[in-house]
């Protein structure tokens, strides 16, 4: 799987954007990633992989603790890809806007 596969397909669940929101404010462990959810660490370690493996999360050990860090540059690919599907967006709706002035002049 390519990588923006990996991230799009990671972003897609909506416990995983909440995990990589919460990195933002730096490191944590499964524990802390786990409190504010209705679900168990072990399910949020498979959140982990899937993040991991789209290389938006590192994971590392400091003593016993295994700690989770944002990676943010993939999201640059992805945010890469859809800012070329908003240029794509902005000239369909201006052709749409077009037309409808149009359709507007006609009795």
């Amino acid at each position: 799987m390519d990588q923006l596969s990996g991230v799009f397909g990671a972003l897609a669940d909506p416990t995983r954007r909440e995990i990589l929101v919460a990195l933002r404010r730096g490191e944590a462990t499964v524990a802390e990633l786990a409190e504010p959810f209705a679900v168990s660490q072990p399910a949020v370690s498979k959140h982990l992989k899937v993040l991991e493996q789209a290389g938006l999360i590192t994971r590392s050990r400091r003593g016993t603790a295994r700690l989770s860090r944002l990676e943010a540059a993939p999201l640059r690919a992805a945010t890469e890809w859809l800012i070329d599907y908003r240029a794509y967006w902005g000239e369909s709706f201006g052709r749409l806007d077009d037309l409808l002035d149009e359709l507007k002049e006609q009795p």
